[in-house]
């Protein structure tokens, strides 16, 4: 049995305020306040001043970002639901206008907090170890010289003013752009006239000027309109102003009796792009005057708009966060090669046969794994299929171009690419369009559902026979977000796994209506009837006075159902810890209905992305990963898989991991039950326990320690079959 201990009380951090739901509501925390509460756990990386200068940089770009896609995902579809007078409420009891005027506040507190945090201690900052973010204006000659080259060989070609009047419309703008407002006026003439210039987006945001030891970045936008009288030659310039527009990303298709979801996902596509403008973020000194063009042009009211410091639109101050000054930023990590896995040159389905290979990431590579898996199928003569799920995948993706010239081959080659992926369409739909020029089965999704899973299915003929290999996964098949992202892997070529993968991809490509599998949980099929089963019976153990916990980690938590049976559970005396990265409508320490119930967030250099379910089970620990959040869509509206780790060693791996998130003094936030989140940390003398630096260190010791057990195998002094770290014999 592996036991995994409760983390000791925390010495805590000023708290974060609650987002408490209204009274007399108070089994469920609200989604939307919740995940603009881990938004705001996201911002206090960058407040935290023990975070180097540039990652606190990198983390503000990164809350920039998340608030763009809160406003794309939620704002538009609460506006929506309040514009159509829908009647239900939300989880904790909110009408839809409460909801949208509750949102909004919060929001209007965390844009304060942003505008502080850039304009008196971040900016300034950067300042003081010589990075500078300057206007033209504020250049030397020598640097305007250069600047004014720049502009009139890249920049001037490609822009396209647009003016407003009787015979002009107010013109399109594109999501997320930032532009440029103008005010002019005709000489002799006593109206102002509207002009809108687009800063392109084909280049860079900033010009960049190493001079010495400082470093200065223009924003390009500033460059433009130092050159205004280029672009409006003869007209007097009366005001000019940046604004930058966000549109909702929840549209509704205007497509009758679609031939297929190709065509769905492609007319979606178009109506996002002239959906509702959710969000006008604009400079803080423009006029009432030019306000107004904004608002009766984007059909949007004064709620709508948000005047912020320059520059607009932070996201794109990753730039400045990925500067090379080592000194400003935390140590660089380069993921290990899994002990396992050491050997380049081993027959990688070989080492599959000899055990199961769980692989973390990013620990542990990618690379060297999943990839190598991939690409070996590929070259490998004696595969006979390959299967494969691609949700998110890189830009570059190795392995789009590897399945490619597999079915070039001759091999047969499957790969479900999930056209509804949200933000990555486009990329997926030119993926799936070069799998089928190369002669691949491209099949683009479950009508009504998106598949979620993340798995692989290679089929081999070998001397004795066809077997099957598996990769069942908690992320994506994406080369670069297995840099940031933590998720787990299991390879295996156990035949009840792969049975069940081969199954599922029969679901998947064909009309199955496979309802049982032998080990996978599978949404929507099995998966919700499966944990609820085993949270039941968690509660069985803890009322017959056995022993009875539960720990659970995931991206989110909102299934109102799987909440109600965690209650339960409680109540009946189960002890559970859930680590929840984002946002959890639980809540947890309330006497009488959850008392026995733990919430925590890690927010650190990685994204918490695993997902990963543990059962004591009376001694007999039950383990399961897969790709799949206790969320409704999830487990009703997606394809999902979970495969339970049952190999001994690999199951001690686990536990290790868990005990390490929730033992964290550095980067674990404790959520109460009125809704606050309070930051752990250390106590006086006591080291500092973060995670990630915790999972570094001990892939570093176990890969030591593997190399060290190898030399001593070489040597003729190791023992025989000794167990490596990720529990295959050595």
């Amino acid at each position: 049995m592996n036991t995994i201990v409760s983390p000791v009380v925390q010495e805590q951090s000023p708290a974060i305020p609650a987002s408490a739901p209204p009274a007399g509501v108070p089994q469920f925390f609200n989604r939307d306040l919740s995940w603009l509460d881990f938004n705001r756990r996201v911002l206090h990386e960058a407040q935290d001043e023990r975070t180097p200068l540039l990652d606190r940089i990198k983390f503000l770009a990164i809350y920039s970002s998340n608030s763009d896609e809160f406003f794309m995902k939620r704002i538009g579809l609460i506006k929506r639901k309040v514009a159509t007078g829908t009647t239900d409420r939300t989880i904790d009891g909110l009408t839809w206008p409460q909801q949208l005027a509750t949102v909004r506040a919060r929001i209007l507190e965390l844009t304060s907090l942003t505008v502080d945090l850039w304009t008196k201690v971040l900016r300034p900052k950067l300042e003081a170890h010589d990075i500078f973010i300057r206007d033209y204006e504020q250049l030397t000659a020598e640097q305007q010289q250069k600047a004014d080259e720049y502009f009139r060989n890249q920049i001037y070609p490609v822009l396209t003013p647009l003016a407003v009047d009787p015979g002009h419309p107010f013109p399109f703008i594109s999501n997320l752009s930032v532009s440029i407002g103008v005010l002019l006026r005709q000489p002799g003439q006593a109206d102002n006239l509207f002009a809108r210039i687009k800063v392109p987006q084909l280049f860079s945001r900033w010009y960049m000027f190493g001079d010495g030891a400082a470093t200065i970045f223009v924003p390009i936008e500033s460059l433009i309109e130092a050159r205004l009288d280029t672009l409006f030659p003869g007209m007097e310039i009366i005001e000019h102003q940046h604004f930058r527009v966000t549109r909702s990303a929840e549209v509704d298709a205007e497509i009758e009796d679609p031939e297929d979801l190709l065509e769905v996902v492609q007319e979606e596509l178009r109506a996002r792009r002239f959906a509702d403008t959710v969000r006008v973020q604009i400079a803080r000194d423009m006029s009432r005057e030019m306000r107004q063009y904004l608002m009766d042009g984007l059909e949007v009211q004064e709620q709508d708009i948000y005047a912020v410091p320059e520059p607009l639109g932070k996201v794109d101050l990753m730039a400045i966060a990925n500067l090379d000054r080592p000194e400003l930023t935390i140590a660089p990590w380069t993921p290990q090669t899994a002990p396992r896995l050491a050997d380049p040159e081993a027959d990688m389905f070989a080492l599959i046969r000899q055990g199961d290979i769980l692989v973390h990431h990013p620990y542990e590579s990618f690379d060297s794994s999943v990839e190598r898996f991939i690409l070996t199928a590929a070259q490998d003569p004696r595969v006979l299929a390959i299967k494969m799920t691609l949700y998110r995948t890189s830009g570059d993706s190795p392995f789009v171009a590897a399945l490619a010239r597999a079915a070039e081959a001759g091999k047969q080659v499957a790969v479900l690419v999930e056209l509804k992926a949200r933000f990555d369409e486009e990329r997926n739909i030119q993926w799936a369009q070069t799998l089928e020029s190369a002669g691949a089965h491209v099949i683009y999704g479950v009508l009504g559902l998106k598949t979620h899973t993340k798995t692989a299915l290679v089929v081999r003929r070998e001397e004795d026979r066809v077997r099957c290999y598996c990769h069942i996964a908690t992320g994506n098949y994406n080369s670069k977000t297995a840099q940031l992202y933590t998720d787990l892997g299991l390879f295996t070529a156990r035949e009840d796994i792969c049975s069940d993968i081969v199954d599922l991809f029969a679901f998947l490509t064909g009309r199955s209506l496979k309802a049982s599998y032998r080990k996978l949980l599978v949404a929507p099929v099995t998966m919700r009837r499966r944990f609820l089963k085993m949270i039941d019976r968690e509660a069985a153990h803890a009322r017959a006075g056995k022993s009875a916990r539960i720990i659970a980690k995931m991206n989110a938590l909102e299934d109102a159902e799987v909440i109600t049976h965690l209650y339960k559970a409680s109540q009946d005396g189960v002890a559970i810890d859930l680590i929840v990265r984002g946002f959890c409508c639980l809540r947890p320490g309330v006497p009488g209905l959850s008392e026995n119930i733990r919430v925590i967030s890690v927010i650190g250099r990685f994204l918490e992305h695993s997902r990963i379910f543990f059962f004591q089970n009376d001694g007999v620990p039950e383990y399961y990963m897969g790709s799949g959040d206790w969320m409704s869509r999830n487990l009703n509206g997606r394809v999902e898989a979970a495969v339970p780790v049952e190999d001994p060693a690999l199951q001690a791996r686990l536990p290790e991991i868990l005990e390490i998130l929730l033992a964290d003094n550095r980067q674990a936030w404790d959520l109460a039950a009125d809704g606050t989140w309070t930051q752990r940390r250390a106590k006086p003398g006591e080291p500092e326990r973060g995670t990630h630096q915790q999972l570094i260190n001990l892939t570093l010791r176990t890969g030591a320690a593997a190399r060290a057990c190898l030399v001593k195998d070489e040597d003729g002094n190791g023992a025989n079959g000794h167990r490596n770290h990720d529990g295959a014999a050595g």
